[in-house]
């Protein structure tokens, strides 16, 4: 089980690169408007070709979706989406945009939020890693589950590009490895402060009850 001591997780991160867009948008589908949480992404993209990315998950989400400008307030109820050739990094309550130098080989990256967002957030922080190629994610990941936080990675067999996830699994002990449908199944139960598990590998349990 997780979350045992029932901590309400508050700031939701994942990160994506080949085959996570599939991923994402099939867990945005299934979230709540009132998802009392702050949820932010980051994928790898190309830092110059026209990208809908936004849009795209916005028809997707019943909450709003945002590309933020360095220095906006950190929301809950939002779903922040890395914008085009920047890191994206939490302080305090604000965020930060950078154009610094690319993390394997990324800008945006995946590693500079997850570590940002455990060094802001602590234990209220759950950590996402979903199809990519390539171990971006991996070192946030751990930083997150080392300040209390929770640290997910998709089924690697459901995944079209399976080394960001492998690489979270065999590096970080992770505390789920879900399908995608069982991600979106978790998260808000584990904003609300409630107990989560796999089951027996055929589901996840929340409190005890099989879904």
């Amino acid at each position: 089980m997780t979350n045992e001591a029932r901590i309400p997780r508050s700031f939701f991160c994942f990160g994506a690169s080949a085959g996570g867009i599939e991923a994402l948008i099939a867990i945005l589908d299934r979230l709540p408007a009132d998802l009392d949480a702050t949820c932010a992404i980051v994928v790898h993209r190309s830092p110059t070709a026209a990208s809908g990315l936004a849009g795209i998950f916005s028809r997707h989400s019943a909450m709003p979706v945002l590309e933020p400008h360095d220095g906006d307030p950190v929301r809950r109820g939002t779903v922040y989406l890395a914008p085009q050739d920047h890191h994206i990094r939490i302080d305090d309550h604000r965020w930060q945009l950078h154009d610094g130098t690319p993390v394997h080989r990324w800008r945006p990256a995946v590693d500079p939020l997850f570590v940002s967002a455990a060094q802001q957030r602590g234990e209220g922080v759950v950590g996402i890693l979903l199809s990519g190629g390539g171990a971006d994610g991996v070192e946030g990941l751990i930083e997150i589950k080392k300040r209390g936080g929770i640290s997910i990675a998709q089924d690697p067999r459901q995944a079209l590009q399976d080394s960001m996830p492998k690489s979270a699994i065999k590096y970080d002990d992770v505390d789920l490895v879900l399908r995608v449908e069982q991600i979106a199944g978790v998260i808000p139960p584990l904003a609300a402060g409630e107990i989560v598990g796999d089951g027996d590998g055929d589901g996840w349990a929340v409190g005890g009850a099989r879904h």
